[in-house]
């Protein structure tokens, strides 16, 4: 829990300094929380300082065009609120105090004034709490995040409106000549919205809005070319389909033309950033099991610029000169830092967030590779015991990514999580975590190859990876547990349905029952896209393809864990599980975190999650 992550690693304009968060767990007697402040450093490591230090967290920092300050945004007065910090010492200062908070913000390219998105609470909602007339009617729209802009010197208390209030404005960027701001929106914040992005543009000075095109987000903001020609966004087919897939496309703003420019491998671009000569833009994007850093040419194939020889990058950010590129790295072997990459070519490392972490034995972790059931080549990665001596048969946990679009990289295994795998390592497990097909970084083709079969050559490929293992004489096969979380729930719910060849499992906010999740969730869409239909149009197959349906053959003994305030695998997913698993006579425990999301974030609660994962092993399998 010492472990610190970092967050955004942005150059200043002239690329002589940076600026990047590092988010830390604060457990305490009544605390449990996670605290990110900014810090500083010029490019070559020196002169490193923490800038913020408030109680509160200090997020998203922006540098303005004069290097003097950096914006960010912050809760230390309650709503998230947009501040700005003198470089050369002094109190932050508060630009806004708003009901709502600040979402996205963007400084204009003079640094005169700053655009942020804010939705405006209901004025009576307070009434209507203290009154107990607070009821909730499904369907019925929230506020929208409006756009508004204010000066960043001057009169800053009548923020103006920039864009209807029918638009949820969700990324925005200044253009180059600051009359102009492009964003993308969604009709609303309902989550389920994100499919039906558009990009469009509005004059600062009249508000007019001209509609740009129809286009999936991925969380890359829209990017102005260096000499205003063009506007670069990612787009997709509309509907996005749910696995996601993205290329960039280009607005010609004096023709009106949107054009597609050369697919990246993996289809999923993250980061837009502009090339100083407006020749093409650079991105990152995940690629198997790393990282790397590609150049989309405006009127060329897409090239790798740099793949560091092992870890990932996390997505880069450009000074103007585009010589310096601020990243996260890290490897399995090695806690993240901040880095920057110079000339597309040296990491140079100016954090020093994990430094001091202690250097305990970690088990070596490598990419694995097997064939499947049909002969499909397919990719994990392989954490050995601490201290292996080939040979010798291990114990085995197969830890099982969520998505199912995600992918298992080269993140460091000493990192805090919901699975603790350079702990389990420590106590002599092996951990095979596989990139099944549906998982990310392998191509449009390989995320989108689970459609209609969920559970089906996933399942497979999972097996297959563990039979490798098997035959390799690493792994006892009578010492095996599964777990995963959200689709790594779903897959290990599945699993113990269909085989009885683990001894303990533990299913973490998993999918089990496909039509009361379908209608529950928060992304009512995904289902029907994944299965090409409602579950009344596919009712045989939603049945077949549920996890509860096979409850009664299960007899391994299951863990199950849940977040009580998860909207997008209600915790009814869980709670019929665990049910069905213990009124089939198997030993079962359900755990449910109050407060926590999909993705639990309390430190307190995310240690007992890890504790627990440890535990539960270790009763029915060392």
């Amino acid at each position: 829990m010492q472990f610190q992550t970092i967050g955004p690693v942005v150059p200043s304009h002239d690329g002589s300094f940076v600026a990047w968060t590092q988010t830390r767990a604060v457990i305490e007697t009544e605390k449990s929380d996670e605290v990110t402040q900014i810090f500083i450093a010029k490019i070559d490591g020196s002169q490193r300082r923490q800038l913020t230090r408030s109680e509160k967290s200090s997020s998203n920092p922006a540098w303005s065009p004069d290097g003097k300050w950096i914006y960010f945004t912050s809760a230390r007065f309650g709503k998230n609120d947009l501040f700005r910090i003198p470089l050369d010492g002094g109190e932050p200062e508060q630009l806004t105090k708003l009901k709502g908070g600040v979402g996205v913000f963007a400084l204009s390219k003079d640094g005169h004034f700053v655009a942020y998105s804010s939705a405006e609470p209901d004025p009576d909602i307070e009434k209507a709490v203290k009154e107990k007339r607070d009821f909730r009617v499904l369907d019925e729209k929230p506020k929208n995040a409006v756009l508004y802009v204010i000066p960043t010197d001057g009169d800053r208390s009548k923020p103006r409106a920039l864009t209807p209030p029918e638009r949820h404005v969700q990324e925005l960027t200044w253009s180059p000549e600051g009359d102009r701001l492009a964003f993308i929106s969604w009709s609303s914040p309902v989550v389920n919205d994100w499919r039906k992005a558009k990009v469009a543009e509005v004059e600062t000075a009249t508000g007019a809005v001209k509609e740009l095109a129809v286009s999936g987000t991925f969380g890359s903001r829209p990017a102005y070319s260096p000499d205003g020609r063009y506007l670069a966004f990612p787009q997709s087919s509309s509907p996005v389909p749910y696995p996601g897939a993205s290329r960039v496309a280009l607005y010609d703003r004096k023709s009106g033309s949107v054009r597609q420019l050369s697919a990246t491998p993996d289809e999923l671009p993250r980061g837009l950033a502009w090339k100083p000569d407006s020749s093409g833009l650079i991105i990152t994007e995940g690629k198997h099991t790393g990282s790397a850093v590609l150049e989309i040419p405006v009127d060329a194939p897409v090239k790798e610029v740099f793949a560091p020889p092992a870890g990932v990058l996390g997505q880069g950010f450009l000074d103007d000169s585009g010589r310096v590129m601020g990243v996260s790295s890290e490897a399995t072997d090695r806690a993240p830092e901040a880095y920057v990459l110079v000339s597309g070519k040296t990491l140079v490392q100016v954090s020093a967030a994990n430094t001091d972490l202690p250097r305990l034995p970690l088990g070596k972790t490598e990419p694995f590779r097997w064939t499947s059931k049909d002969g499909s080549e397919i990719e994990g990665l392989l954490t050995y015991p601490v201290g292996y001596q080939p040979g010798r048969k291990v114990p085995l946990v197969l830890n099982i990514h969520g998505g199912p679009a995600g992918a298992f990289n080269q993140q460091f295994i000493g990192r805090a999580g919901l699975y603790p795998i350079a702990v389990f390592a420590a106590k002599g497990y092996a951990v095979l975590r596989p990139n099944p097909r549906g998982s990310s970084g392998y191509g449009k083709a390989f995320r989108e190859s689970n459609y209609r079969d969920w559970g089906g050559g996933d399942y497979l490929d999972d097996q297959a990876g563990v039979d490798a293992l098997i035959a390799k004489g690493i792994v006892d096969a009578d010492r095996m547990a599964v777990m995963g979380w959200s689709y790594g729930g779903y897959m290990t719910s599945w699993t113990i349905g269909h085989t009885t060849r683990f001894k303990a499992a533990a299913v973490g906010a998993g999918v089990t029952n496909l039509v009361s999740f379908t209608g529950t969730t928060d992304i009512a869409d995904f289902l029907p896209d994944y299965f090409s239909g409602e579950f009344w149009q596919q009712a045989d197959l939603y049945r077949e393809r549920s996890p509860i349906t096979y409850a009664g053959k299960i007899t391994t003994p299951t863990l199950v864990l849940h977040g009580e305030a998860d909207e997008r695998v209600p915790t009814t997913q869980g709670i019929e599980f665990y049910h069905a698993v213990k009124r089939n006579g198997t030993p079962a425990k359900m755990v449910v975190y109050p407060r926590q999301p999909h993705g639990p974030h309390e430190p307190k609660f995310v240690l007992d999650i890890m504790q627990r994962h440890l535990d539960w092993v270790d009763q029915y399998v060392k």
